[in-house]
């Protein structure tokens, strides 16, 4: 039996295949608008959810197809995200959901990017640092139905304070691996530095705001001098990633010290992909258990949104009595569809953009 799951929440679409007993991925497409967004310095609403519209009947090919009569559900990511894009995936969903008389569930993208850790294996209790262009927060998670929201960003996200640094370098967009790279290209230690966020403030919130007001200014006084060469592009792509990092490990190290029962922790989400971050985390933990999704499925995926699809059945089936003694490597296709039928959120599912419950 398999899942299908349908991921647009932002600028990237793409859908997956899935087994549901052993979380193997089968089947994965994913089509990225980064040099559409790119021209334009950030993402364009408008222009992603007219992409997803030409984009996403183009995924569905011949093996997924071939495929429909072992699928057992549908999962579409329906919260948070861009509203345009977020519709364009469970307009595409509730079609499917309709010809082939599958089950709909709605899935959150942020419990997604926890659920990339777990492709091809079974799930287990963490805590978590996501980090991309739209959240930073800290996340405890115990199931599908039980997570707890830690912290937040107070302004930016990690990911986006990359993206208007390189943007104000006159650099490309996504600005993460673009800073990352150029960081990396400067081989001594930068001659200053900026200011780690929130330092001496005893919470756990994450703030970028200042950082990056600290970096325009370095920038201007740049500017001025006539002395923004790339030499001093890299110095200060350095600088930043320096503070930006240490900020968020920082925090992490806060709350992993007041919390004696976190085994394992995971860096989660687009930006945790970053050389320092994943450097300094490792660190950091020493002996506890470090989750890293793999490389391609840090970004935005269908992949990992397969595997919450089936984290949130397991959660639903243990809730409730419909499976009654039978398990979900014993019971048939047929049967099982009609208990999720019963279980389904179906025509009743709707788009939340800019919800971060979980």
């Amino acid at each position: 039996m398999l899942v299908l799951a349908i991921e647009t929440s932002c600028d990237d679409c793409a859908v997956s295949l899935m087994d549901l007993n052993s979380k193997a991925l089968l089947h994965h497409q994913k089509i990225s608008q980064e040099n559409f967004h790119n021209m334009h310095g950030g993402i364009v609403p408008e222009l992603a959810s007219r992409l997803h519209a030409k984009d996403l009947p183009t995924l569905l090919d011949k093996t997924l197809l071939d495929s429909m009569s072992q699928v057992v559900c549908i999962g579409v990511t329906n919260e948070p995200g861009l509203a345009t894009s977020l519709l364009e995936g469970l307009m595409l969903a509730s079609m499917l959901s309709l010809i082939y008389e599958l089950p709909l569930f709605g899935i959150n993208h942020l419990l997604g990017h926890i659920y990339s850790c777990f492709i091809g294996e079974e799930e287990k209790p963490l805590s978590s640092l996501l980090v991309s262009g739209g959240h930073t927060m800290l996340i405890e998670f115990k199931n599908y139905s039980d997570v707890r929201l830690v912290s937040t960003t107070l302004d930016d996200s990690f990911g986006e304070c990359y993206d208007k640094v390189s943007k104000m370098l006159g650099l490309s967009y996504p600005g993460g691996p673009v800073i990352d790279k150029l960081a990396q290209s400067h081989k001594s230690s930068p001659s200053f530095s900026f200011p780690v966020p929130l330092r001496h403030k005893n919470t756990l919130d994450f703030s970028f705001s200042g950082l990056k007001n600290a970096v325009r200014l370095k920038i201007d006084e740049l500017k001025k001098a006539s002395n923004l060469d790339e030499t001093h592009k890299a110095e200060l792509a350095l600088a930043f990633q320096e503070s930006a990092t240490t900020h968020l490990i920082e925090k992490t190290k806060k709350y992993l010290d007041s919390k004696s029962d976190v085994n394992t922790f995971a860096l989660i989400g687009g930006a945790s992909a970053n050389s320092l971050l994943r450097k300094k985390m490792l660190a950091l933990l020493g002996d506890k258990e470090l989750k890293l999704a793999p490389l391609e499925f840090c970004s935005d995926n269908a992949a990992m949104i397969a595997r919450a699809t089936i984290g949130r059945l397991e959660a639903l089936l243990q809730d409730n009595t419909l499976l009654g003694a039978s398990t979900l490597k014993s019971i048939s296709l047929k049967d099982l569809k009609l208990i999720l039928f019963d279980l389904e959120d179906g025509y009743k599912l709707d788009i939340s953009p800019k919800s971060t419950c979980f």
